[in-house]
């Protein structure tokens, strides 16, 4: 019995995980259906795993039910994703305060060197290679905080707004500034200036740099994605 319900676990996390990882990387779009009983094929398991992780991403605000059932991809209006968008930079910001405060001289070496080496990608405006490498130093900074915590919201809220902040990537921004706004808090991670690399993480995590590039990323959003 203790190993049955050990299997049905392992099942239900790695359904859950997987659908995760499928919006993060875009192959679920936001309004997108997930299907219980071809999740269900799929992983040759009964319903009851599927279901399980389907409720989990629901109460994640991943999912949504539909009225006449099934679930779908969670769709934002503009008044969410401004609200969570904020609500995630700010949380950034706080990830970068308590790191600079508490990472060791290896860890800032490494953000150091890592930061330093993704130029590679940026001379050669790689875009998929960016993304990647911007992941990358995001994740050294969460680990450097010490609070596995805040690393677990701010990765859910990335979760939820990944389709929309590479959209705005796609739609307004250019690899090189993203870069320069890195070296903005690897500078003040290495003048030991919480506040200011804090403000600078702010600042890289915002979808516009202004008003004028707000509205070209509003009006750019396919209305498919969006809540009525």
């Amino acid at each position: 019995m203790r190993s049955q319900k050990k299997v049905f676990t392992k099942a239900s996390d790695r359904i859950r995980m997987e659908i995760v990882e499928a919006i993060k990387d875009g192959s679920l779009l936001p309004g997108e259906s997930v299907d219980e009983a071809e999740l269900a094929l799929q992983y040759d398991v009964s319903r009851t795993p599927v279901r399980e992780a389907l409720l989990q991403l629901q109460a994640q605000g991943l999912l949504t039910s539909l009225p006449r059932g099934g679930m779908i991809v969670a769709k934002m209006d503009l008044q969410q994703l401004l609200s969570l968008w904020e609500l995630l930079a700010e949380l950034e910001g706080v990830a970068v305060r308590l790191a600079c405060q508490r990472m060791t001289p290896e860890e800032l070496d490494i953000i150091v060197r890592h930061h330093e080496a993704s130029r590679k990608v940026v001379d050669a405006d790689d875009v998929a290679g960016w993304q990647e490498s911007n992941l990358r130093f995001h994740e050294l900074i969460y680990r450097a905080t010490r609070n596995p915590y805040l690393r677990q919201e701010v990765l859910r809220m990335r979760t939820r707004t990944g389709y929309y902040r590479r959209h705005a990537f796609a739609a307004l921004g250019q690899i090189r500034n993203s870069f320069e706004q890195h070296r903005r808090v690897v500078e003040a991670f290495q003048k030991g200036d919480a506040e200011s690399a804090s403000s600078a993480m702010v600042d890289h995590m915002r979808p516009a740099s202004d008003a004028n590039g707000l509205t070209d990323f509003i009006v750019n959003l396919p209305k498919e994605v969006l809540a009525p």
